[in-house]
């Protein structure tokens, strides 16, 4: 049978349990998900500084690490033409081009340092977020935003003044909205004695990066929590709580990050009571196993249910998913391949899945159908409609696109 077959005798059984299989695809088709340009050199940038620090580790040293722009974005183009869709891409300031001579600090970082990426992205017609880069940095050997000598922390507060411009230099001139995550590697080791003036000095440092003034309609400010760190075991300053409640008195944006809480925590069962609350959500969705370890995300359980909640909630428009996993043990191009055709796959999987009958299901009580019917749509034929939306979107099908991986790692890769 040809894919078109394949895909037709799927749709018939999904229509038969009243699932509309050309409507999931078209809304598919209509997600962006923001690509993490640190993937593919080990979250290192170009700012030449050496070691990663603020409790970041890439492990692994796999041929063909980017060394320079071109080399990384010549690595994501390789990776667009292997996933359907059209998405974005997801920056760290760390990774600001200077021309030379032109080199700055971070507190004085510009638009004018992010130009070629938006070109880039111009051409490509691609959106771009943007994260301030709050570790891997002198000035970042212990707190940041939240430390109590007020030389360093106000150079961070400066630095996410910066990144705010930035921002909405990237907004106005791609014409699609930009995404700032704050996430800073503030904590203590070991039992702190003052939780409260690290916390409070955190809330004065954020509310002056917002007090500049910006349009929100063009920048969605997020902030980003963790629940420990290497080296920041006992206590992080920017916790859940603490930012959840800044989130939603300053009217910005919470990310949800699933490598940052407990393991025994799922950031899935959260994504129903933040939209509750928050008109916008952000996420990144990585694969921590036992920790915050962002390995390459995989068509696990958990992305699973992070894309039925956001599906369940009617949510696609609401929800901005980022990626955030590096992994310099493996093919850095597969590994971005991979997660992103993953978290595609799972948008796809909940798409197919009749919600509404299952909701009915549970509010008649009827448990047992329920489980019965979740556990035989585990073996549907969702392959079948997923190499379709590749085939329609000129990408190719089930691990053919390894091949492509293999030759670029071959005529590219190994000659770095």
């Amino acid at each position: 049978m040809t894919t078109k077959q394949r895909y037709e005798s799927a749709k018939e059984i999904y229509n038969n349990i009243g699932v509309d299989v050309e409507q999931a695809l078209e809304k598919l088709k209509n997600v962006s998900i923001s690509m993490h340009c640190w993937q593919g050199d080990d979250v290192a940038g170009f700012e030449g500084s050496g070691a990663l620090s603020g409790g970041i580790q890439a492990t692994g040293n796999f041929m063909g690490k980017a060394r320079n722009p071109q080399e990384l974005m010549a690595d994501m183009d390789k990776v667009f033409e292997l996933i359907p869709g059209k998405h974005r891409i997801n920056l760290h300031a760390n990774y600001a081009i200077f021309e030379p001579g032109e080199e700055v600090d971070r507190d004085q970082l510009e638009p004018k340092h992010f130009a070629k990426w938006v070109a880039y992205a111009k051409e490509r017609g691609l959106g771009i977020d943007f994260n301030p880069t709050y570790f891997s940095h002198s000035k970042a050997d212990g707190l940041t935003l939240s430390n109590a000598d007020e030389s360093i922390r106000t150079f961070w507060i400066n630095h996410g003044k910066a990144c705010l411009r930035i921002s909405e230099y990237f907004a106005k001139e791609l014409g699609t909205p930009c995404l700032m995550n704050i996430w800073i590697p503030d904590g203590f080791k070991d039992i702190p004695a003052d939780r409260l003036s690290p916390r409070a000095r955190l809330k004065d440092s954020l509310d002056q990066i917002l007090s500049i003034g910006y349009d929100k309609s063009l920048v969605n400010v997020a902030v980003e929590s963790k629940v420990f760190g290497i080296g920041l075991e006992a206590c992080t300053v920017g916790s859940h709580e603490f930012y959840m409640n800044y989130a939603a008195k300053n009217d910005i944006l919470c990310l949800l990050d699933n490598g940052h809480y407990h393991p025994t925590e799922v950031v899935s069962d959260k994504i129903p009571s933040m939209l509750l609350f928050s008109e916008k959500l952000a996420l990144h969705v990585t694969r921590p196993i036992r920790w915050d370890s962002d390995h390459v995300v995989i068509f696990d359980d958990e992305t699973k249910e992070i894309a039925k909640e956001i599906v369940r909630c009617d949510a696609l428009d609401r929800v901005l998913i980022g990626l955030d996993f590096f992994d310099a043990s493996i093919n850095r191009i597969s590994a971005w391949v991979v997660g992103m055709r993953n978290m595609q796959k799972a948008l796809l999987y909940a798409l197919l899945s009749p919600h509404a009958k299952l909701a009915t299901l549970q509010n008649d009580k009827n448990y047992t159908e329920l489980m019965m019917l979740q556990e035989e749509l585990k073996l549907y034929p969702f392959g079948d409609v997923w190499n379709y939306f590749c085939e329609i979107n000129n990408v190719p099908q089930k691990e053919d696109w390894f091949a492509e991986v293999k030759g670029y790692e071959n005529t590219v890769l190994a000659k770095r």
